[in-house]
């Protein structure tokens, strides 16, 4: 087997042991134009994982600030509907997260087999 083709695939593999990091570390080191190009659609795809992640503990932090479990009343005597809003938001959020978490894993799969069967 073409070792461009194996480092290829290892950068859309390494989704399950080195995370962005290889994918990062093969674009610096190679000289293929193929592999460059497998390694930067890995990183990219690798950091879809990231940014929600981050984003969420973001969101996760304000929903923890914000206290939604005690009601606070505005002059009028009403309770506002602030901190349920980031409730509902959150896991919103996390489903969101969830279904492109999946959706990336196994579309890393996919392109991993695919440079290792060409």
């Amino acid at each position: 087997m073409d070792n461009n083709r194996i480092l290829s695939s290892l950068c859309y593999f390494s989704i399950f042991f080195a995370g962005f990091i290889l994918p990062l570390i093969v674009y610096f080191v190679t000289t293929d134009r193929d592999v460059k190009g497998h390694a930067k659609r890995a990183f990219i795809s690798h950091l879809l994982l990231i940014i929600p992640t981050v984003l969420g503990i973001i969101l996760f932090i304000f929903t923890i600030a914000s206290n939604p479990f005690s009601y606070e009343t505005n002059i009028m005597n009403e309770s506002s509907g602030a901190g349920t809003f980031l409730v509902i938001a959150w896991f919103i959020f996390v489903i969101v997260e969830v279904v492109i978490s999946i959706a990336v894993f196994i579309w890393n799969i996919i392109q991993g087999v695919k440079v290792l069967k060409a």
